[in-house]
């Protein structure tokens, strides 16, 4: 089944709202007549109102890198999924590596060991698919490693923990029409990305997990993409492999030209998946 790739680039914590709507301004030419793609773009919260304003009606759907699940109350620097429809957010990003597991110490310097710092569980982040799903979002929901998973040989093992439990209670439809992100910690943002077949192979067993919870056809309608130091120089060799469905890029999607030809990158591969 062909599946559409989807693009989206993870600006994290980088850009002002002058940056992102000057970016956003750079970008929409540069991607307007490329077909069997879709881009996204999830600048920080400060430009969401901003950067949806430039968006509206383009070719690039806005995504935000986090929400909390509930609509409102006393939940101080939180952001709700009914915030985010309203600036025209599509996509929301949940789960992401940085947002998982023990909360940093401030003294403590952060790399692709200690990348999990605030504190999201499989249980926060089953939280946030639903509200999202409620409120017509699509989540872009990130699982993946540590270094020392992958070492003891854990990887397939933590990824499907983090499936199940992350997407319990979801419909087979709901689930069919989300994203998964693919995400080996240890190759976030340390220009390490994992092998194209091994990550080829590890999307493979998320989508065998899924057809076993929602049905074949769920998983063969999922799309799920790869994260991971993903660039403009191995954006081919990663995106030409068939279980992967596009790319969560991180610090390549801050410069306009390199996000832009791994947007390429996708188009041409799919023409020619579809051809």
């Amino acid at each position: 089944m062909a599946r559409t790739p989807l693009i989206a680039g993870n600006w994290k914590m980088n850009k002002t709202v002058a940056e992102a709507v000057s970016f956003a301004h750079d970008l929409l030419p540069r991607v307007e007549g490329l077909n069997k793609v879709e881009v996204a773009v999830c600048p920080p919260a400060t430009a969401l109102h901003a950067m949806g304003e430039v968006l509206a009606g383009s070719k690039v759907a806005l995504g935000a890198q986090d929400m909390f699940w509930a609509e409102q109350g006393a939940f101080t620097g939180m952001i709700s999924p009914l915030m985010l429809k309203e600036v025209g957010c599509k996509y929301v990003i949940i789960g992401h590596s940085e947002r998982r597991g023990r909360f940093g110490k401030p003294d403590e310097t952060l790399n692709s060991e200690t990348a999990r710092v605030f504190g999201d569980t499989d249980a926060s982040v089953n939280l946030k698919v639903k509200a999202a799903l409620a409120h017509d979002l699509v989540p872009i929901v990130c699982v993946g490693e540590m270094l020392d998973e992958r070492d003891a040989g854990n990887t397939d093992a933590v990824v499907e923990k983090q499936i199940k439990a992350g997407l319990e209670g979801v419909s087979p439809e709901q689930v069919a029409g989300m994203v998964i992100a693919y995400e080996p910690v240890w190759a976030i943002g340390t220009g390490r990305a994992c092998d194209a077949e091994e990550a080829n192979r590890v999307i493979g067993v998320i989508r065998r997990v899924v057809g076993e919870a929602f049905g074949q056809e769920t998983a063969q309608r999922l799309r799920i993409q790869y994260g991971g130091s993903m660039s403009e120089k191995n954006a081919h060799e990663l995106l030409s492999q068939p279980e992967i469905d596009g790319g969560l890029v991180g610090g390549a999607s801050l410069d306009v030209s390199r996000f832009t030809l791994i947007v390429q990158a996708a188009s041409v591969i799919a023409k020619e998946v579809s051809s």
